[in-house]
């Protein structure tokens, strides 16, 4: 038995998403791509003998297509997973499930009136191996009521593309995210810090950054995006509680003893260091519609909220002052 997915964006995530479903993914088959490059769409459909659908919109309503996962460019994720709403299938949305709060309530509306949930966004982290562990002894009070976080993300170098506001939107959204995951709670107020910036960077670009949030209890996370540190693909992340503390464990990597040192490769790319969790997140996914379930994992709230949140900390960067951080009641539908 298995499920026939369309897939909409064949850049670099979505090629990946198209392997990954054709020959990792237990119970998926592409069927269908589509991309507003038609190259790009037609190399990535021969590589799993999947038809080229010419738009999103007609990918989404083709009867052969079962589900749908959303890989193209943000600022259509939000017609795109609403049309797969209004469709009644099921949308497995790369982050960020909208680019404007407004098109997050509309998403949330639209899937509340369909009455079960059909968007999973996504944040890959909370698949990984590490950050699992992590949320398996916090839920256990293995340290205590935890008190603040230190959390950094740092990349070898970045694209002439990448701006400043993007430490926040494409960068810290994934620290965003995995600490409302492992703490179990919503932020409070953010405050973007900019220290003296690195001489490795584009001259546009405001590098690092630092990034200080409240929580609603009064818990404070600290991130720090540094997306020029050179020496590779860094993440970190440590929750210090009343009784102790947790960190992520780095990736295993062999020792290697030369020249009176002792030294670990350190990655260099993302999809290197989330390669598993990626599998495992769309296995997820793929399992839950298989058995006729909702998907329980990242929701149309939490992408909603993450969005909300990374733009608070936007308003920061620009005033330099802490900004409250305003998202409406949970609707119970997202419990």
């Amino acid at each position: 038995m298995s499920i026939g997915i369309g897939l909409i964006g064949t850049g670099w995530i979505g090629e990946q998403h198209v392997h990954r479903l054709a020959h990792i993914v237990a119970g998926a088959r592409v069927v269908a791509v589509s991309d507003i490059d038609p190259e790009s769409a037609a190399k990535a459909a021969a590589q799993v003998g999947a038809r080229v659908v010419d738009t999103a919109e007609r990918l989404i309503t083709d009867p052969e297509v079962e589900a749908v996962v959303v890989a193209s460019w943000g600022p259509a994720h939000a017609e795109q997973v609403l049309a797969c709403i209004a469709a009644g299938k099921p949308v497995f949305c790369e982050k960020p499930l909208i680019t404007e709060t407004a098109d997050g309530l509309r998403i949330l509306k639209a899937e509340q009136a369909a009455g079960r949930r059909l968007v999973q966004v996504g944040f890959m982290r909370r698949y990984d191996a590490g950050y699992r562990q992590m949320k398996r002894i916090l839920d256990a009070g293995g340290i205590g009521e935890p008190l603040m976080a230190h959390c950094v993300h740092r990349n070898p170098n970045v694209r002439e593309a990448y701006t400043t506001e993007m430490a926040a939107k494409d960068t810290a959204v994934h620290e965003v995210d995995a600490m409302r995951w492992l703490l179990g709670e919503e932020f409070a107020t953010v405050q973007t810090v900019l220290p003296r910036k690195t001489s490795k960077r584009f001259p546009h670009l405001q590098d690092p950054q630092i990034f200080l949030f409240e929580t609603a209890s009064g818990a404070r996370v600290d991130v720090e995006a540094f997306v020029n540190c050179q020496y590779g693909y860094d993440i970190q992340c440590e929750i210090v509680g009343e009784d102790g503390a947790v960190r992520l464990p780095d990736p295993a990597a062999p020792v290697v003893r030369k020249g009176a040192k002792a030294s670990t490769e350190v990655l260099q790319e993302f999809g290197d260091r989330f390669a598993d969790a990626f599998d495992v997140e769309l296995q997820d996914w793929v399992d839950h519609l298989l058995a006729g379930e909702e998907p329980t994992g990242p929701s149309s709230w939490d992408g909603f909220a993450a969005t909300v949140v990374v733009e608070a900390a936007v308003r920061s960067l620009h005033s330099g002052e802490i900004v409250p951080i305003e998202l409406p009641e949970k609707p119970d539908f997202y419990a």
